[in-house]
């Protein structure tokens, strides 16, 4: 299939319906397979234009590397990751939105495809992750993805917090003050994106 050319950024935003779901799904090397209506309203793109083409089509290029590194990680290892991510439409403009991950293995646990749904994330949520993906951006630029990594790493560590945490921190910073470790339901509390897609 013929790669799609990427446009443009433009530095205009596409305001996502709150109550309006992404969804897509791809193959174990991240090649669309499905993309559901909203999507391809969203990105601009066509079935036919769309489908059988990289997921990384729609990566803006404001996104940091080390970020889909650590996604990646994490779905080959069979582990779900929410993901905070600037994507790019077909006309250059950009949307944000939070995704969870389904992983769907075979019957011999081998990984048979990823299941994505993305929603908008609250407005605060952008402006803390955006700084963040600024500062991992200018130290790829550079001197590489492995410094950008290390700073990710240092940063979460002064957090004492990994990657997800942070982002439900900043997705649902209301639920902080909520939390007891004593406190057996906290644990059975359901995920960001349960919470959030309900």
């Amino acid at each position: 299939m013929k790669a799609l050319k990427r446009p443009e950024p433009i530095n205009v935003e596409i305001a996502l319906d709150p109550n309006e779901t992404i969804m897509s799904k791809t193959n174990p090397k991240g090649i669309i397979e499905y993309a559901n209506d909203y999507f391809m309203q969203i990105c601009g793109y066509e079935e036919q234009e769309l489908i059988g083409q990289p997921h990384n089509v729609i990566r803006h290029p404001d996104m940091p590397k080390v970020i889909f590194k650590w996604l990646w990680e994490h779905l080959l290892a069979k582990k779900n990751i929410h993901a905070l991510v600037k994507n790019l439409a077909k006309d250059g403009r950009y949307y944000w939105v939070i995704t969870d991950f389904d992983v769907k293995v075979d019957d011999e646990g081998q990984i048979a495809s990823f299941f994505a749904r993305r929603k908008a994330p609250p407005r605060d949520t952008i402006t803390a992750i955006d700084s963040l993906y600024k500062k991992l951006l200018s130290i790829e630029q550079a001197s590489g993805v492995e410094t950008a990594e290390k700073y990710l790493i240092g940063f979460l560590e002064e957090k004492n917090m990994t990657y997800g945490e942070y982002i439900e921190e900043i997705c649902l910073p209301e639920e902080k003050s909520t939390y007891d470790p004593k406190d057996l339901q906290y644990h059975k509390r359901r995920t960001v994106f349960s919470r959030m897609f309900r």
